[in-house]
């Protein structure tokens, strides 16, 4: 159902049902503005509406039930991510404006961030939070896991150019040097701080450099990408402090101030980053008229 709800219609709210089960879907149709196979267009977008609601579950990891878990998953891609990915991706309000979102800045980490705060803030915190919170007990396995993801985010980004070509490799480019940016300055914010860095903080400024990149992967080049990044651990440090100091919301593996917060960042952050550099991407707006469609 959610394919259907997301790519088909022209509706400006909600696709259609036109593909409900797959419908009109064949072997060899092409999907349409792509030279891909609609089967592959498919299993792409799925690989994102699968991530979105993943995300989520690290502000609620062990505090909740596990049919929970399911139900909220379910019906959170249904009603939240569909919907979403419609108004820009398959042609809805937001993609009318012109607002661009190569690889879901808006649709997978903005969604996933404010999701989870309201479902961490219903739960309320665990009962050591915030003064005596346990930090994992495997950080190796949290390098591991980092590590997966910094390389998958490579086909989410890359592979949103929807052919191989420069843009795709541009794309992956900039993901990467944001990445690599971003978990330098959160080093050094954590150097100067507490005089050591550490490894999960390392890789929290990943992801928050991954996240940031994201909506901006099509436009940034090379310098944009690393000031993006260095912004983004700047950003979302201070987002992931808010959230749970004066905010006092036990997000977990703080989902808004990393995702949430990133994927605004990028958001905001994409019309003036193109033209950072001789690498840039091309806008659909002035850049000043840009931010307000973004914004």
């Amino acid at each position: 159902f959610g394919y259907s709800l997301a790519f088909s219609g022209d509706g400006d709210w909600l696709g259609d049902t036109s593909a409900f089960f797959l419908q009109s879907l064949t072997r060899d149709g092409a999907r349409a503005g792509t030279h891909l196979p609609e089967s592959v267009f498919v299993m792409f977008q799925m690989t994102f509406a699968v991530i979105t609601p993943a995300l989520i579950v690290g502000a609620y990891v062990e505090r909740i039930r596990f049919a929970a878990v399911l139900l909220i998953s379910g019906l959170w891609m249904l009603i939240v991510y569909a919907p979403t990915a419609h108004w820009i991706w398959g042609g809805g309000w937001l993609a009318k404006m012109g607002v661009m979102d190569y690889a879901g800045g808006i649709v997978v980490h903005v969604t996933a961030g404010v999701s989870a705060l309201v479902i961490a803030w219903m739960l309320k915190p665990r009962q050591e939070f915030p003064h005596h919170v346990r930090p994992p007990h495997a950080p190796w396995m949290v390098m591991v896991g980092a590590a997966l993801l910094w390389v998958g985010w490579f086909g989410f980004n890359a592979g949103s150019a929807l052919t191989a070509g420069g843009d795709a490799g541009m794309a992956m480019l900039a993901t990467h040097l944001s990445a690599a940016s971003a978990t330098l300055a959160w080093m050094a914010i954590e150097w100067i701080k507490f005089g050591k860095p550490s490894l999960v903080g390392a890789v929290t400024g990943t992801i928050a450099g991954l996240a940031t990149i994201t909506p901006a992967a099509g436009v940034a080049g090379p310098l944009g990408a690393v000031l993006l990044g260095a912004a983004a651990a700047c950003v979302c440090y201070f987002a992931v402090w808010l959230v749970k100091k004066v905010m006092a919301v036990d997000d977990a593996l703080d989902v808004l101030g990393v995702h949430g917060v990133g994927g605004a960042l990028g958001t905001l952050a994409l019309p003036f980053i193109v033209v950072i550099g001789v690498a840039g991407g091309k806008l659909n707006h002035a850049p000043l008229e840009q931010f307000g469609v973004q914004a």
